[in-house]
């Protein structure tokens, strides 16, 4: 399935600051469509930018993931884990750190962080396991619109800053009235340009609009599971920060959630309690 961007919608994002992707992702999905990748180069690459090795080594021994064993270095990471499951990481966090710095944001990114710990967590309490990486990037990527609305319309910053008093699904209502196009649209976006997997690009599309999605047959069962991964992270989250205005969103996602995962309410509590202690401090 393709993004649905209207007209007006491509001509409001053609104005928008993207940022476009750093030399070293370039360099190591230029190096991962080789025949025989080169371990040591991809390492090397995620090495050399401080900002991005720092943060991903960071995220690896997170209590998001759970190591036994402190990774100490890139080249560990990479050899101990491989690179189909750092890419996801170095990728979240070189998004992260390619958006504007700004003080306004910084409750923001706090919030994302705890988003993609418990998306991670979620993964694999769903039994999961080889998803994490990929969940902990879509929980820090699906909110990327944010930043990229702040910069391109500064009044923005007011209606942010209610967004949890509001709820995220009736900000994006908002986004689409005052400025044609919404958070979650231009995040998928630039999820589509950095060259994010499909699944992932129509999880973050879809972000606010899903109800009915799980009972129907638009979206393949990998990306629905991206976006069942995606609400129970979400709901886990807001409620360990006291926001009750996502209680509406996942009220009108349960019965689909259910019916997807197969699950009876017992089981799907146990997950939404098992995420949220993963996340406690130990």
């Amino acid at each position: 399935m393709s993004l649905s961007i209207t007209a007006a919608e491509k001509a409001i994002l053609a104005d928008l600051s993207i940022p476009p992707r750093p030399q070293v992702l370039l360099t190591i999905t230029q190096e991962t469509k080789k025949a025989e990748p080169n371990v040591a180069v991809i390492a090397e690459a995620i090495a050399s930018d401080v900002g991005i090795s720092g943060a991903v080594l960071q995220v690896v021994n997170s209590a998001a993931f759970r190591r036994l064993n402190e990774i100490k270095s890139i080249h560990q990471a990479v050899m101990t884990l491989g690179i189909n499951r750092v890419f996801p990481i170095v990728k979240a966090v070189a998004l992260k750190n390619a958006m504007p710095a700004s003080k306004v944001l910084d409750a923001f990114w706090l919030e994302a962080n705890l988003l993609a710990g418990c998306a991670a967590a979620t993964a694999e309490e769903l039994g999961y396991e080889s998803a994490k990486d990929n969940a902990y990037m879509l929980g820090l990527f699906h909110q990327a619109g944010v930043p990229a609305l702040l910069q391109a319309f500064p009044e923005y910053e007011m209606q942010l800053a209610e967004a949890n008093n509001m709820g995220w699904a009736a900000l994006a209502e908002y986004e689409r009235r005052e400025y044609g196009t919404s958070h979650a649209t231009v995040a998928a976006l630039i999820a589509q340009q950095w060259n994010l997997p499909k699944v992932m690009v129509e999880a973050i599309y879809y972000q606010h609009d899903s109800a009915g999605l799980f009972q129907g047959e638009e979206l393949s069962a990998s990306s629905l599971l991206m976006l069942a991964i995606l609400k129970i992270a979400r709901i886990v989250a807001y409620r360990k920060l006291g926001v009750s205005s996502e209680e509406e969103a996942w009220q009108d996602n349960y019965d689909g959630l259910l019916n997807f995962l197969n699950y009876e309410d017992q089981q799907l509590e146990d997950v939404l309690n098992a995420v949220a202690e993963a996340q406690s401090p130990a």
